[in-house]
């Protein structure tokens, strides 16, 4: 369907009812109630606004056209009736399917306002209302609806459909909802969104929000926000990939002539395993080693030997496995693994139903039976390691343990490892786990041991590409790319995808070539990727790879832990060299972007100054020291651990800065803002940007914007263009950094 076409059709729809001819609307006279979805709503003069209490979104995406149906559930608070009318952003193109609320009316419609229009409509509630909150939607269209009544103590219904053609970028096609950045919105939507694609998904990707994904059929997904992610601020943005031969890839890019060029955030997924076969080439080979120390005494035991019953159960036939159970003694089924078969099934279960929980914690020499035995040709090697406890046996120094799995690992396998209770050496299996390919879980007490272990397994259905290696050009050699994160991509199964980070320098195409053992034939992807695209609306793309970036600082600075002689009960460690410059990496990152961690928490109070860089630093390192580096075990290193895996492996953004605190309690904060790619701190009763933060001394502007005045209007023009409109909605005073100079956007005199 072409843009032209689409614009002129009008559905009716029987669900909705109501008006369709969007264009024909003869305009009304402003009620007293205006709601703004995305925003908030507005009661100019009143002293109570209908309450926004929930939105459904519900989005069918049919190739490159979207329809979105929103229905928007409202609250008056008030005694009396209250009259009220919506305002929704959209999308270029946008096309009004249907308009419809709840109760009488003689005709429900809605009238869409062409960019020009909905900015004076936007600037007219801006000045009205004395709050800059809509200026972050200068830009869009509008849907502006008929008056419909709220009563008293009531609620409502409103309920619109819109359809537009969907931007594509290549084979990437784009869809956003918009809604507002602010750290302060709190109304929860619940987004579902079913796909159709003329050909088969390769990927399906939000930088914006956490997804649960459903693909039932190679060229059909239904998608809907993962648990808790609706109530997360900012657009809600998805991007479907679609597949182009081997493989698929595409490329978001963000300049910044900081570093020499920008940020690149590359998307590539390869196909399902039915597009291909019923029968995977490449075949698994799963090696179980399972604690059976004391501790795992009771209920512990009974779950980790019914979780391994399931992970034997769902091998494929013909793959191989064995099961090392250990204590302070090591005792393997078999010499190496085994074939699966009904008989060697039959024999590893009565082997795991002999196991009884007895003795110490030999962590060394498990792990080391587990990596030397021989790998079959033609498998992927796959370890999955349990254990509830610190090693008490052997080998106990987590630094030899360490580099026993880095550098006794012959076979390349993967290391699962699954830490039962708090009990255990956290960053020792976070790090055994990452450096392998792998991932850790921890299992908190009242967690079900079956159902986590099950939960990885099922991850680990049909590799396709084991080995993974990106490379800058066909020749490998890397020229105009930089700090890629992961270093090491991990081993893609079916449905997963890859996105790698890093930065760039030049403006001309990125050439890259991805080599591995393609589903048992070692295979050589290329693909050149365009930069064309790059602009400032893909802010996420930098604070992404700066998050990436954090994590992996953070994790080198816990390593330091597990030195001989760091941690010790009589003393405190002390701050390395080497730590220090860890440590004012993190701080300079965490400040720029505006990304906290449980380290850097105490940037965001408004009392600190940045300007103490050195006090700043000895802050840092307390908290790094104490907690980071001396907190091996317990629920206080869990937290740690369950941080820092989200941190490295980040594809959202995490606009509230959310993590676990040291009890396990979810922690946000409201002092930092991040506004498409920039950052702002609360100071008192205003906002400054990160950039003039990190001053020597106290900036001071070299130039007074008046809220509201043409100057004002001027500058929000022109900070949409560059998708930055949202870092003058902020309220209070904003002071921020435009075209290298201060400037102090003062705030205006009354707000609501």
């Amino acid at each position: 369907m072409n843009g032209r076409r689409l614009l002129t059709l009008l559905f009716a729809s029987p669900f909705l009812g109501g008006t369709v001819d969007a264009q024909s609307l003869p305009a009304h006279p402003w009620s007293a109630h205006v709601v703004v979805p995305q925003a908030r709503s507005y009661a100019p003069g009143r002293s109570q606004a209908l309450q926004i209490t929930g939105v459904n979104v519900g989005v069918v995406i049919r190739d490159q056209v979207a329809s979105t149906m929103m229905e928007v559930r409202l609250r008056n608070p008030g005694s009396l009736r209250q009259q009220a009318e919506l305002l929704v952003p959209v999308p270029d193109g946008a096309v009004v399917r249907g308009f419809a609320f709840e109760g009488p009316s003689a005709e429900p419609s809605a009238r869409l306002l062409p960019r020009d229009e909905a900015r004076e409509t936007y600037d007219r509630i801006v000045a009205q209302a004395r709050d800059p909150a809509l200026l972050e939607f200068a830009g869009f269209n509008l849907v502006r609806s008929s008056v419909f009544p709220v009563e008293p103590g009531g609620t409502q219904a409103v309920r619109l459909t819109y359809e537009h053609l969907l931007t594509a970028n290549g084979d990437r096609v784009d869809y956003v909802l918009p809604r507002s950045e602010s750290v302060e919105y709190n109304v929860p939507w619940n987004v579902a969104v079913k796909i159709s694609s003329p050909s088969p998904i390769a990927a399906i990707y939000s930088p914006s929000h956490r997804l649960r994904t459903t693909r039932p059929q190679p060229k059909t997904a239904a998608v809907e926000l993962a648990e808790g992610a609706g109530s997360e601020p900012g657009p809600f943005r998805l991007s479907l990939l679609r597949e182009q031969a081997d493989i698929s890839a595409s490329l978001f890019a963000y300049p910044d002539p900081k570093v020499g060029g920008g940020y690149f955030l590359l998307l590539a997924g390869l196909p399902p395993r039915s597009a291909r076969s019923e029968v995977p080439a490449l075949r698994r080979e799963v090696t179980l080693v399972i604690d059976h120390s004391g501790s795992m005494r009771g209920e512990k035991l009974d779950q980790v030997r019914e979780a391994a019953l399931q992970v034997l159960a769902g091998l494929d036939e013909g793959e191989r496995f064995n099961v090392i159970l250990y204590n302070e003694a090591v005792e393997p089924f078999a010499t190496r693994p085994v074939r699966k078969s009904r008989e060697t099934v039959r024999d590893a279960t009565e082997f795991l139903q002999g196991m009884t929980a007895r003795g110490g914690t030999n962590i060394h020499d498990a792990l080391l039976e587990a990596l030397r035995q021989p790998s079959a040709e033609g498998t992927l090697p796959i370890v999955l390691f349990m254990t509830d406890g610190l090693p008490t046996i052997g080998q106990t120094s987590e630094a030899a343990i360490r580099e026993m799995a880095r550098k006794g690992n012959p076979h390349e396998r993967r290391i699962f490892t699954f830490g039962v209770g708090v009990d255990v050496n956290t960053p020792l299996l976070e790090k055994v786990a990452y450096e392998s390919r792998a991932t850790t879980t921890f299992i908190l007490p009242a967690e079900d041991v079956e159902v986590k272990v099950a939960a990885v397994f099922r991850r680990l259905q049909g590799p396709v590409l084991a080995n993974p290696v990106l490379s800058e050009g066909e020749g490998g050699t890397r020229r105009r790319t930089r700090e890629l994160i992961p270093g090491r991509i991990r081993d893609v199964f079916e449905g997963d995808q890859i996105v790698v980070l890093g930065q760039y320098s030049g403006s001309e195409p990125l050439e890259f070539t991805l080599r591995g053992n393609y589903r048992g034939t070692p295979r050589a992807f290329s693909f050149r990727l365009s930069l064309d695209q790059a602009t400032t609306r893909n802010g996420f793309v930098s604070r992404l790879w700066a998050s990436r970036k954090i994590g992996l600082l953070v994790d080198a600075i816990r390593e330091q832990g597990g030195a001989p002689g760091v941690v010790s009960r009589e003393s405190k460690a002390s701050t390395s060299v080497v730590t220090r410059e860890l440590v004012d990496e993190v701080v300079r990152l965490s400040t720029e972007f505006g990304i906290l961690t449980e380290y850097t928490a105490f940037l965001a109070h408004e009392g600190t100054d940045f300007s103490q860089k050195d006090k700043i630093r000895v802050e840092a390192e307390n908290f790094f020291r104490d907690r980071a580096i001396q907190t091996r075990s317990g629920i206080s290193a869990a937290n740690q651990d369950l941080n820092n895996q989200y941190q490295k492996s980040m594809a959202c953004v995490n606009p509230r800065n959310r993590y676990w605190d040291a009890t396990m309690n979810e922690v946000a904060t409201a002092t930092v803002q991040q506004v498409c790619d920039l950052a702002f701190y609360k100071r008192r009763e205003g906002w400054v940007d990160s950039r003039l933060v990190v001053t020597e001394a106290e900036v001071r502007p070299e130039k007074v914007i008046t809220f509201g005045s043409e100057e004002f209007r001027a500058l929000a023009a022109k900070l949409a263009a560059e998708g930055r409109q949202g870092s003058i909605a902020l309220r209070g005073d904003i002071l921020m950094l435009i075209d290298g100079r201060p400037v102090l956007i003062k705030a205006p005199a009354v707000e609501p």
